[in-house]
C-alpha cells in the first residue's frame, strides 16, 4: 500500500506577508510615467508664461531676484502634482495578496510610490542628458571657433565688436572667441588683467576702426557687462540647482504620501477630503452593479 505525503501547508499570513513585499513593476512604470508626462506638461505651461529658472538671454540677466523665486517655487509645486499624481497611481494600481496589517499595506503602498519617484527621476535625468548632447553638439556646417564662444556673453561680444562700418563677410569667429575667453575672467578675484584689457583695446580698435580712446572705454563698459551678466548667471545656476534638489527631495515625500492614498482608496477606506468625491462615485458604481434582489 502506498503511503500518501501530506501536503504541506503554509500559513495565509506568512504567503501573504512574502506576496505583499513583492515588488509590482506594472504600477510603478504606470506612475513613472504618469509623472513624467504631468511634470512635462507643467513645465512646457511655466516655459510659454515666462517662468524659468535661468537662461542665458539677456532679458533673463536683468530679472527681479522675485522672478527668479517665483520660478523655483514653480519647480517645487509642478514636483508635488506630478510626482503626487505618479505615486497615487502607483498606490491605486498595485494589487495586494491576501490578508495583512493595514500599517504593511501602507508601507508598501508607500514604497511603491517612491519606486515610480525613483524611475520618473532617472527618466527625467537620461531625457536631460540627451537633450543637452543634442543642444550642444557642433554644426559641422559651422566653423569650429565658433563654438569657443561663451554662450552667456553672446551679447557682450556683439556690443564689443559692433562697429559703423565693416567688411561685407569679416570672419570675426577667431576674435569673438579669444575676447569671450577674456571676458570670462572679468568675474574673477582679480578680474581682467592690464595686459588682457590693453589687448582687447587694440583688437576692438583693429576691428572696428574704433580711435583708441572710445575703444578703450567701449573695452571698460563690456567688462563691467560680462562681470555683472557672469554674476547673473552663477546665481541663476544656484538658485536651479537647490530648487531642483528641493523639488526632488519633496516629491519622494508626495509620492509616498499619495501612494498610500491611493491604496486606501483601492481598498475603500477613510480617505482626505479631496478624495471623497471619488470614493462617492465609485460606490454609485458599485451599487449600479450590484443585482437588486426581488421582492418575494
Amino acid at each position: 500500500m502506498a503511503m500518501e505525503t501530506a501536503p504541506v501547508v503554509t500559513s495565509p499570513l506568512s504567503s501573504a506577508t512574502a506576496d505583499s513585499w513583492t515588488l509590482q513593476w506594472t504600477p510603478v512604470v504606470a506612475g513613472a510615467l504618469t509623472a513624467a508626462a504631468v511634470s512635462s506638461i507643467l513645465i512646457s505651461f511655466a516655459m510659454s508664461v515666462g517662468l524659468g529658472v535661468s537662461s542665458s538671454a539677456p532679458t533673463w540677466r536683468d530679472a527681479s531676484v522675485a522672478l527668479w523665486l517665483l520660478s523655483g517655487l514653480y519647480l517645487v509645486l509642478q514636483a508635488l502634482i506630478s510626482f503626487g499624481c505618479g505615486g497615487y497611481m502607483a498606490g491605486r494600481l498595485r494589487a495586494t495578496h491576501g490578508l495583512a496589517e493595514s500599517e504593511e499595506i501602507e508601507k508598501r503602498d508607500g514604497l511603491h510610490g517612491v519606486s515610480a519617484w525613483a524611475l520618473a527621476v532617472v527618466l527625467g535625468a537620461i531625457l536631460a542628458v540627451l537633450g543637452a548632447s543634442a543642444a550642444t553638439r557642433t554644426n559641422p556646417l559651422t566653423a569650429p571657433a565658433t563654438a569657443n564662444e561663451p554662450s552667456i556673453l553672446s551679447y557682450e561680444l556683439d556690443h564689443l565688436f559692433r562697429a559703423p562700418r565693416r567688411a561685407p563677410s569679416p570672419d570675426l569667429a577667431p576674435a569673438r572667441g579669444e575676447a569671450g575667453r577674456i571676458l570670462l575672467t572679468a568675474s574673477s578675484h582679480n578680474g581682467v588683467s592690464p595686459e588682457d584689457r590693453s589687448y582687447l583695446v587694440q583688437l576692438v580698435s583693429g576691428t572696428t576702426g574704433l580711435a583708441a580712446p572710445d575703444a578703450e572705454r567701449r573695452v571698460d563698459s563690456v567688462i563691467a557687462e560680462a562681470k555683472t551678466a557672469i554674476s547673473r548667471t552663477r546665481a541663476g545656476t544656484v538658485i536651479l540647482a537647490f530648487s531642483v534638489a528641493t523639488a526632488l527631495l519633496l516629491g519622494a515625500v508626495a509620492a509616498w504620501a499619495a501612494a498610500e492614498s491611493g491604496g486606501r482608496h483601492r481598498d475603500g477606506k477613510p480617505v482626505t477630503g479631496w478624495m471623497l468625491h471619488a470614493n462617492r462615485f465609485s460606490r454609485r458604481r458599485d451599487m449600479w452593479r450590484r443585482p437588486m434582489s426581488m421582492p418575494e
